[in-house]
């Protein structure tokens, strides 16, 4: 049987509205406070300090780039987009940074709760993603650095016993064998280097 998923505790969450002066807001700060968040607005960008904010909430009709302390897509915390103007050019300004929830503006005196519970948890399942892509483009590059090592030990005889080798000095270095293959890359480029540099100055 599968288990629902716990609903977070919000109470205590800070929270920063990036919206010009507007009753949208007041709507969205009450809101916010009946759930227990604290709430700060700012316009027309964020201060320092929401680097370490819970959520933010942007106006995706009035909104620009230069606005956010982070590039687009980058922000560390859920956003939520307050969408007034269906405008194809606001919408996709706003799914350029990846809004992970959204409100349609005027806000009323519901809404507010689901969106960051949402917005929570689309940014917490992208954050997981990115970092499965990060480990396995990490895999991807260890093993061609792998490759790299053994091609330089077995000089086009056996690729078995180079990777043989490769183990054995991983061990003998006591490291592992990604690290053991990355002096082996290292030291193959630094030998390549510099005998290019004898070669050039012996033709000079």
């Amino acid at each position: 049987m599968t288990r629902a998923p716990r609903i977070p505790n919000l109470g205590g969450a800070r929270a920063f509205i990036l919206h010009r002066p507007h009753p949208t807001v007041q709507a969205i700060t009450r809101q916010l406070s009946a759930i227990g968040l604290i709430t700060l607005d700012c316009w027309p960008e964020l201060p320092p300090e929401a680097l370490a904010a819970d959520f933010v909430f942007f106006d995706a009709d009035l909104g620009f780039d230069e606005q956010f302390p982070w590039k687009p897509g980058e922000a560390p915390m859920p956003l939520v987009a307050l969408i007034g103007s269906e405008a194809p050019g606001r919408i996709e300004w706003a799914l350029s940074h990846k809004a992970d929830a959204q409100l349609l503006k005027p806000v009323g005196n519901a809404g507010v709760y689901s969106a960051l519970l949402i917005a929570r948890q689309s940014f917490e399942a992208r954050k997981h993603l990115a970092g499965e892509i990060a480990s396995l483009r990490q895999r991807v590059a260890e093993r061609q650095t792998i490759v790299r090592a053994v091609t330089a030990l077995s000089k086009g005889t056996d690729d078995g016993r180079a990777y043989a080798q490769l183990r054995s000095l991983a061990m003998s270095w006591q490291i592992s064998v990604e690290d053991a293959a990355r002096r082996i890359v290292a030291m193959t480029e630094e030998a390549t280097g510099e005998e290019g540099g004898d070669d050039q100055s012996h033709r000079a």
